[in-house]
């Protein structure tokens, strides 16, 4: 066992197709520690190199609603009027903080997505 810092796309691969080989690895096993801290360095070279934004309020939204199966009318009882909910999901208006708490129990979207600007 031989582990590296990941410094760049050769290394990162490197650890990936080492990953690969091991992933069934069983816990307290001198493969199973390999398979920890490779992991965990695998995933700290990804969240600085390929961090994923959080998506913008409307976006967060429209997806848990697709999820959902639910339509704008859906949101009636969460936002208010059904002109409102309109205004809203186009953009014309921002959520307000009592909008933001009833999304978030509703629909489990978490504040910091429904509170960004957009």
């Amino acid at each position: 066992m031989e582990i590296k810092p990941i410094r760049n796309e050769a290394d990162y691969k490197k650890a990936l197709e080492r990953l690969e080989l091991i992933f069934d690895a069983k816990r307290g096993t001198k493969e199973g520690d390999e398979l920890e801290i490779l992991s965990i360095l695998i995933d700290k070279y990804e969240s600085e190199n390929f961090p994923i934004d959080m998506p913008d309020p409307i976006s967060a939204i429209n997806f848990r609603m697709e999820q959902m199966g639910l339509k704008q009318k859906d949101l009636v009882e969460m936002i208010g009027f059904k002109s409102r909910v309109s205004e809203i999901m186009n953009k014309k208006r921002k959520l307000t903080l009592d909008m933001i708490r009833k999304l978030n129990a509703s629909l489990k979207i978490p504040t910091e997505v429904l509170i960004q600007d957009y």
